[in-house]
């Protein structure tokens, strides 16, 4: 109950969580060759954890993880530092997204996580990663985050001297915990839009950034979670997002759960909600991202 409690308030706060990546190796996203940070500087974000799959013998499965907080704060343990531990339990490499949030506006998250897909990418065969297999994972306002790049993303710029941005930032599938899809009415979070946008943003950029309407067949194939107890995030919002990736014959599941307040991250301790995680790897096996 605390937790959810805390994260709720995260959704309207516009103060960072102090980042439980003690020991954790950071690089800088503001660097333009993606280098190693101080110790100085691990509490300036943009900066990407790094947890790839040590002594790989093969280039492994990769996630980008977007930890939650409504665009104000980053839920960075149990949404982002637990994740990537699940993740490398099954063979996955993992990197913790430390994106800008408020008084950042957009689109500096998203070019956070567009730098991040690009960097790792970029980096591939340092870090043991198929660049084919490069997937993104969000937690609410991150599920957005997560969203947002899965619909708005390029092949790279082949003429940048930059070798980073070079690499596309199109994420080969999304993995969306209780997201915030939509920036709009009647199911939108507010809260996320004020923070992300601004109090007075005009309607026509909250609506280009519904992310339900800006799906093509070229979004890539998604996992959803959701419950309908959720009093933070309507479930209407995955529910939208699943509607409009089916219309666009892009492969889909998701898992809508009667009872789960906001927050509940890999749902410890819940019979019910603690099932998802397993119910990924199984979707991520049979999509061919995990293959032993």
């Amino acid at each position: 109950m605390l937790t959810t409690l805390l994260f709720l308030a995260l959704l309207t706060a516009t103060t960072s969580f102090i980042s439980p990546t003690t020991n954790v190796p950071a690089v800088s996203l503001l660097d333009e060759s993606g280098g190693p940070v101080s110790e100085a500087d691990q509490t300036k974000a943009p900066l990407l954890h790094l947890f790839p799959i040590s002594g790989a013998k093969a280039p492994c499965p990769a996630v980008i993880v977007c930890p939650g907080g409504g665009y104000g704060g980053l839920a960075m343990g149990y949404e982002g530092v637990d994740l990537a531990h699940w993740l490398n339990s099954h063979g996955v490499a993992a990197f913790v997204l430390e994106y800008r949030v408020a008084p950042n506006r957009h689109p500096v998250p998203l070019q956070d996580a567009q730098r991040a897909l690009r960097l790792v990418r970029s980096r591939a065969e340092e870090w043991h990663v198929d660049p084919g297999r490069l997937g993104i994972l969000g937690f609410s306002a991150g599920g957005h985050l997560v969203s947002t790049a899965s619909t708005h993303f390029d092949a790279g710029n082949p003429e940048s001297a930059d070798s980073v941005a070079r690499q596309s930032c199109r994420p080969d599938f999304s993995i969306l915990i209780y997201p915030v899809i939509s920036m709009l009415p009647d199911f939108g979070h507010m809260g996320s839009r004020n923070n992300l946008l601004g109090p007075d943003a005009d309607d026509s950029l909250a609506a280009s950034l519904s992310n339900q309407t800006q799906v093509t067949a070229d979004t890539p194939p998604a996992f959803l979670v959701h419950s309908t107890g959720d009093s933070g995030v309507s479930s209407e919002n995955s529910v939208a997002y699943y509607m409009a990736l089916r219309k666009a014959g892009v492969p889909a599941e998701m898992h809508i759960y009667e009872q789960g307040e906001h927050g509940y991250g890999m749902g410890k301790g819940d019979p019910a909600l603690s099932t998802w995680p397993s119910l990924c790897i199984l979707w991520m096996q049979k999509r061919g991202i995990i293959t032993k």
